[in-house]
């Protein structure tokens, strides 16, 4: 059975478009795999006889296994915003990987593999490859939740309690505001800069300072999207930024477009900014 995943859903770009048309699910894992993976996610879409609808998200620091027919793999770490153009009629399944999750899987440093992907194949052998041509055969979510729990499962590796470990400095840094610099984050948890930073490159697949940076811009993301009045300035220091310059540059150069602007098609209620990142 299904267990649908109760965490609200951040770092989503674009709110506005027709939930009619679209269907996005997460699911937890059974308790086996909790320590490996956060959730299975499904996106479902129709959109034919509808014009194209650009969807964009906020990278996260997790790695993910997708099943696309456009193209499937096993997805490091992405730094920058993703995008994706969707028309037609179409699906995609993928499992997220809680941080520091699939570096046991993988049996070696995740940091290479920002930015870029691995055929199933190559982590999994041939139970990936089979993995990946029965989840585009199936119609049923529940289905391609049954075929992953059953790939990962014959491939668990041992216990690793590394992967808990990292997983709370993580979020810490996501849920702790105050923490701003990765020293702060290595003094809270009791390390060396250095160390943190090797243990980020080893397990996560990127940096503490990014990882800190990107949930600061995540939460200025969830605040903008309310709609609530903003004190720009005082946003920009609350968050950890020297001052709103910097803060307007990082939010424009991940996002796409200026604080105000994305706070301003929220409040319209319309996607706007450029078709293309």
């Amino acid at each position: 059975m299904l267990r649908p995943s109760p965490a609200p859903a951040r770092g989503i770009l674009r709110r506005k478009l027709d939930p009619s048309h679209m269907m996005h699910g997460r699911y937890l894992p059974d308790d086996a795999l909790a320590p490996f993976v956060e959730h299975y996610w499904s996106v479902s879409w129709d959109l034919r006889g509808q014009p194209p609808r650009l969807q964009e998200t906020m990278p996260h620091p997790n790695v993910h296994a997708v099943v696309d027919a456009a193209g499937s793999g096993l997805f490091g770490v992405h730094t920058r915003r993703f995008a994706v153009e969707l028309a037609g009629q179409g699906r995609v399944f993928g499992i997220k990987f809680r941080p520091g999750g699939f570096r046991p899987f993988l049996r070696r440093p995740v940091a290479p593999l920002a930015n870029r992907s691995l055929p199933f194949a190559e982590v999994f052998g041939a139970d990936g490859t089979a993995y990946e041509r029965d989840v585009l055969a199936c119609a049923d979510v529940e289905a391609c939740v049954a075929l992953s729990a059953d790939l990962l499962a014959a491939h668990r590796p041992p216990a690793d309690p590394t992967v808990a470990r990292v997983a709370g400095i993580v979020a810490l840094a996501a849920t702790d505001r105050a923490i701003t610099t990765a020293e702060e984050l290595a003094g809270r948890c009791g390390l060396g800069l250095r160390a943190l930073q090797r243990l980020f490159n080893d397990y996560v697949g990127a940096s503490p300072k990014w990882v800190i940076n990107r949930y600061r811009l995540h939460e200025a993301i969830e605040r903008l999207a309310a709609g609530t009045a903003v004190d720009w300035a005082e946003l920009a220091l609350s968050l950890g930024y020297y001052d709103q310059a910097h803060f307007n540059r990082d939010f424009r150069q991940l996002v796409g477009r200026s604080p105000g602007e994305f706070a301003r098609a929220e409040r319209v209620g319309r996607p706007d900014g450029p078709s293309n990142p």
